[in-house]
């Protein structure tokens, strides 16, 4: 047997068959839901959780839930990566403790387990739609030895800053000095100094959030980033480029100066274009909520809309 310190929970697991799972999970009684959740990175998101409760007739039930989201309707009963057995499930109230007893079948189980409690007297109605859980912690379990520990939360506030300084630095301030070099090119030589300042800041923010990516990668060794992780290493390529650009950048009087021109502002589109693709990229692989896509595709609306404002604007003077 193993305890777990959150809310005095404890687990018994044994391994009956080659694939089959025999696990009782443990918890005061609080009038709540209790829940045990599988996940690939610690993370609630993606995860599959069997939850146990009684509702006010004393019925008991126990369902196994995709966790699709942070959202109530993304939170879906009867669906999940786990092959429950149904016959095996059984919730029993004794000594102002539940008891969930259920089996997998499954070859190996996560090793990343979250246990969550909901809310004081608000278990599941009738539609079993899960309320917002009162707490949850997420912990590391050694099935050989029967020792767990509990992951370290502070990576989830390393994913986030990875994508809002990301989103700062590369679709940010990148876009806003190429808009200040387009309208203020007649204050020369000082349009080519704030632009050249504007997109070093914005390089550097992003460059940031790139190493805070590979940081964040290291903790937790997420699933599926490939594709993400190499746009990424892309920008950040075309961003050195431009960068290094400024020191390779022709007299204005080099027959020379048009093509570079016309490779520099290339390859700052293609840069921004691709920062912009990966970050909506991102918040799908980091398992965001709709406010997520919501927010930054408002932002994006308003950016390009001002820029063709200002666009014409600096085209008529």
């Amino acid at each position: 047997m193993t305890e777990c310190k959150f809310f005095s929970m404890m687990i018994q697991y044994a391994k009956t068959e080659p694939d089959l799972w025999s696990l009782v999970l443990s918890a005061p009684n609080t009038d709540a839901y209790v829940a045990m959740g599988f996940s690939e990175d610690g993370k609630m998101v993606g995860a599959s959780a069997v939850v146990g409760w009684f509702n006010r007739s004393g019925v008991g039930t126990i369902k196994q839930y995709y966790l699709g989201g942070e959202e109530e309707e993304e939170v879906v009963p009867d669906q999940g990566k786990l092959t429950l057995i149904n016959a095996s499930t059984t919730i029993v109230s004794k000594d102002s403790r539940l008891y969930l007893a259920f089996q997998v079948r499954v070859p190996a189980l996560e090793p990343k387990i979250i246990y969550s409690v909901g809310p004081r007297n608000g278990v599941p109605s009738s539609n079993n739609v899960l309320s917002e859980h009162r707490d949850q912690v997420s912990t590391y379990f050694d099935y050989a030895n029967g020792k767990s520990e509990e992951v370290n939360l502070d990576e989830e506030t390393l994913k986030i800053g990875h994508g809002i300084v990301n989103i700062v630095g590369w679709t940010v301030l990148l876009p806003i000095g190429a808009l200040l070099a387009r309208c203020l090119k007649k204050y020369e030589p000082l349009w080519f100094y704030i632009h050249a300042t504007t997109q070093t800041l914005g390089f550097s923010v992003g460059l940031a959030g790139v190493v805070m990516g590979l940081v964040l990668e290291d903790r937790i060794d997420p699933q599926n980033i490939t594709t993400h992780k190499v746009i990424g290493i892309i920008v950040l390529a075309l961003g050195v480029i431009q960068v290094m650009a400024l020191i390779a950048r022709p007299a204005k009087e080099s027959k020379r100066r048009r093509y570079w021109n016309w490779y520099h502002h290339c390859v700052g589109r293609v840069c921004i274009a691709m920062a912009v693709g990966n970050v909506f990229y991102g918040i799908d692989v980091g398992g965001e909520n709709k406010s997520w896509y919501i927010g930054y595709g408002v932002y994006l609306g308003v950016w390009v809309l001002f820029c063709v404002v200002v666009g014409i604007m600096c085209s008529r003077k």
